[in-house]
């Protein structure tokens, strides 16, 4: 079943059994995708819907960690269950050993040096783990085995 199916179904469901957190999500969600297919001009494939569902992840991590930090757990709470709704929606995530050795082979394969091959690291690893890896993590394991 296409992503954006399986969101329009779980929204349906979600109105139906009256889970108001749930249905506020999806429906950003679906907002987000109707906007995204207006400017392209047709539907969305799961990679694109992917893209947007990671940008949502991004947010709330950010707010979670600036809410934490002003001692708002309430809304960081929150947060965190809206980012636990999002995920369901993306692959599942690769855990730091996994990407500490696409990384290592990613070095291998490109015959980075030093800092200075970090572009082209991080572009092959991107490519391997689409979407299945935080940026931030790969960035920090690269820049750790580079030695920059």
């Amino acid at each position: 079943m296409p992503l954006s199916e399986k969101i329009a179904s779980d929204y349906k469901d979600a109105l139906k059994s009256g889970d108001k957190d749930k249905v506020s999500i999806l429906r950003m969600i679906k907002a987000a995708i109707k906007n995204r297919e207006i400017d392209k001009g047709g539907p969305l494939d799961d990679d694109e819907i992917s893209g947007i569902l990671r940008t949502f992840v991004k947010r709330a991590n950010e707010s979670i960690e600036q809410f934490s930090k002003a001692g708002r757990t309430d809304i960081a709470d929150k947060e965190r269950s809206e980012l636990v709704i999002i995920q369901d929606y993306l692959p599942k995530q690769l855990g730091e050993d996994e990407i500490k050795t696409i990384v290592k082979d990613a070095i291998a394969e490109t015959g980075a040096a030093g800092a200075k091959d970090m572009g082209k690291v991080m572009k092959a690893v991107m490519a391997k783990t689409k979407g299945q890896a935080d940026g931030k993590l790969v960035n920090n394991l690269v820049k750790e085995l580079l030695g920059a």
